[in-house]
Parts: C-alpha cells; structure tokens; sequence
C-alpha cells in the first residue's frame, strides 16, 4: 500500500468515525423528540447511521435537518 492510499485509508477512517460520533450525539439530544420509544442507553453503532438519520428527518424539526446534514457532509 503506497502513501496515497494509506491517506486516504486515514481519510476515510476519520470520516467514518466523526459520523458516528455526530450520530450518537444527536440521539442523546434528540432522544425525548425523536427516540423515546427506543432504550435511552441503546448503544448507536455504525449501522443505525441510516435509522438515526430518517428519524432525526421524520420528526427532529429544523434543528434535526441541519444535524443531519452535518451527519451526510
């Protein structure tokens, strides 16, 4: 692997996380808004990016559509 990839690979790496970390941000935030039916100590892994994106959508108002649009940048 040349140092164009390996760069890259970090890129993306970091990327990835800031996702994730953006997301479980918002389902603490949001949680009485948008999650309420779901455990307040649920665990958000990389997967439920999707699920917290459509919820933060459906019912996050505004302040929830410009957190997502942090989440898809």
């Amino acid at each position: 692997m040349n140092e164009t990839e390996q760069s890259l690979r970090a890129s993306d790496t970091a990327a990835r996380q800031r996702r994730l970390d953006l997301a479980r941000k918002a389902f603490r935030e949001f949680y009485g808004q948008c999650f309420w039916s779901y455990r307040q100590d649920a665990e958000i892994a990389e997967e439920d990016i999707p699920w917290v994106v459509r919820e933060l959508r459906h019912n996050g108002g505004h302040r929830g559509y410009r957190v997502v649009g942090e989440i898809c940048r």
